[in-house]
């Protein structure tokens, strides 16, 4: 395996190196629609196919190295492309510039929803629209089962989670219990080792912390809105799918300050803006807080992203070829996957209601999982259905 660290010649972060990653990632963030694999496939076409920055052996590096650390994968893999490109300030630019057309949409959209969201049209394009993305978090989930269980035991482990988190277990312990259970099975005598290293340590420690820390429901503070979702991106593994599941049990369960019908209406805003799916971060923040909540909810879901990238972009070497690693990431993994299905069940009793909404949930699945359409448009086309209902019924 090369080392992404010393593989590319880049120049210094000069102020053209800088302008460059600046329009480039403020273009894709800007037309990066279809979730965290389109973004990634965008990314290597502008980047290893069109400007050979990158050889396809260093993008799969910086990819797999994006899978050890939490957090959106393809903001991460821009962070990364830039700081080869650009240095330290590179890292900042490419990262910023990603996010931000996301953000300023799913602001805009947050203030209409704010101000429109109970007019009758906006009620019914919301009702078309919430089947949908159950069948958009469905292909997702079918995407992602067959390279995240590798094993009857990994299987097995994503059900235990799937079922304990129904039963009200906390997520964050589901995660990195599922991912220490895994190391443990796997690797037998190599967890005596595991004692010595730092860089598993911490993921374990963190793993108990939200449960002592769960309360009754809070009155709302801009401070509680940072920290926790400064907690949901320090500790989030998996497809941005898997925000939902952390989303639900804190702002639905433990603060109680969103309901099922508003976390769907947040995810819908999400498929139907290009960029990452985080940005979902930004419509929850506008919701409960405001612009000042907004943007406090998109710094503190980003911010674990561009710190985890900058300590271990010279590590990864390392963390590629650790098995210890490499077995707490199956965990991790096929737990994130029982916990968005779980999240889903739950979501899709909301969602579901009749058999209009059952047809396009079904509809949307199968063109979704058997002929790949791309998902804002089945999005936007379920909102049409749902308006269309209500001026006909």
């Amino acid at each position: 395996m090369s080392d992404v660290t010393d593989a590319p010649n880049f120049s210094s972060s000069s102020s053209g190196a800088l302008r460059e990653l600046a329009g480039l990632f403020l273009k894709l963030g800007a037309v990066a629609f279809g979730g965290p694999a389109a973004h990634i496939a965008m990314m290597r076409q502008e980047f290893v196919a069109r400007r050979a920055w990158l050889s396809d052996q260093e993008f799969l590096d910086l990819l797999g190295a994006t899978n050890l650390i939490p957090g959106p994968n393809s903001t991460e893999m821009a962070i990364h492309i830039g700081r080869l490109r650009g240095g330290w300030r590179g890292l900042v630019v490419a990262g910023v510039c990603f996010i931000l057309p996301a953000m300023v949409i799913v602001l805009a959209l947050a203030w209409a929803y704010v101000e429109y969201g109970t007019k009758p049209e906006a009620t019914w394009l919301l009702y078309g629209v919430k089947p949908v993305i159950i069948a958009v978090v469905l292909q997702a989930l079918y995407s992602l089962l067959r390279p995240a269980v590798k094993s009857w035991f990994l299987g097995v482990a994503g059900l235990a989670v799937f079922a304990l988190y129904l039963l009200g277990v906390n997520e964050i312990a589901l995660l990195f219990g599922a991912g220490a259970i895994v190391v443990a099975v796997e690797n037998g005598r190599r967890l005596l080792d595991a004692a010595k290293s730092q860089i598993l340590i911490a993921p374990f420690a963190l793993g108990g912390l939200p449960l002592a820390a769960a309360a009754a429901p809070a009155s709302f503070s801009q401070l509680t809105l940072f920290l926790t979702f400064l907690k949901i991106g320090a500790v989030l593994y998996g497809s941005g799918y898997v925000l939902l599941a952390f989303l639900h049990n804190d702002f639905v369960v433990r603060l109680g300050w969103l309901t099922d019908q508003q976390l769907l209406d947040a995810v819908a805003v999400g498929q139907l803006t290009p960029g990452p799916v985080f940005t979902t971060a930004t419509f929850v923040g506008y919701v409960l807080g405001g612009v000042e909540g907004a943007l406090l909810a998109t710094l503190a879901i980003f911010l674990p992203s561009f710190i985890f990238v900058a300590a271990t972009h010279s590590l990864i070497p390392k963390l590629r070829g650790s098995p210890l690693a490499a077995s707490l990431l199956d965990g991790v993994n096929v737990a994130a996957l029982g916990l968005m299905a779980a999240v889903t069940w739950r979501l899709a009793q909301d969602a579901v209601v009749d058999g209009l909404t059952a047809a396009l949930a079904v509809i949307a699945a199968v063109l979704l999982i058997r002929f790949r359409l791309n998902s804002a448009s089945l999005v936007v086309l379920g909102g049409a259905v749902g308006i269309a209902y209500h001026y006909i019924r």
